[in-house]
């Protein structure tokens, strides 16, 4: 009886399914309100999360500011144009292209041309 009972507390919880439908908010954009964005907020409904996981699209003419990385990042491009820039380097990013930011990096990005730019961003969160 005592290993069920040690199993059943290590037990991973339940999944949990979101509709980013039910996520989504117009805002200005984080670090700067360089413009306006849609953003799905999706991992905010999980409970005792270790990682973020969003969704955004920035206007045209929008971008997240300047910030330094707390943790490593990632911005993944699913439409749209844009100009990311880590430590002063910048490089122009399209759809199926990855940035993987670093922790301390001064890092922003724009978006770039008529098509909103869409991006999937994912971070650890601290515990």
């Amino acid at each position: 009886m005592k290993l069920a009972i040690v199993l059943a507390l290590l037990a991973a919880p339940p999944m949990v399914v979101i509709d980013e439908a039910d996520t989504r908010v117009r805002e200005p954009v984080p670090h700067g309100a360089i413009g306006m964005s849609t953003a799905w907020r999706i991992s905010d409904q999980v409970p005792d999360r270790a990682l973020e996981f969003r969704k955004r699209a920035l206007d045209k003419g929008a971008a997240i500011g300047s910030h330094v990385l707390g943790h490593d990042e990632v911005y993944h491009v699913v439409s749209g144009r844009g100009r990311v820039t880590s430590d002063g380097v910048s490089r122009e990013l399209g759809p199926g292209m990855t940035a993987y930011l670093y922790k301390g990096a001064d890092v922003g990005i724009a978006q770039l041309g008529e098509e909103p730019l869409l991006l999937i961003i994912a971070y650890p969160l601290p515990r």
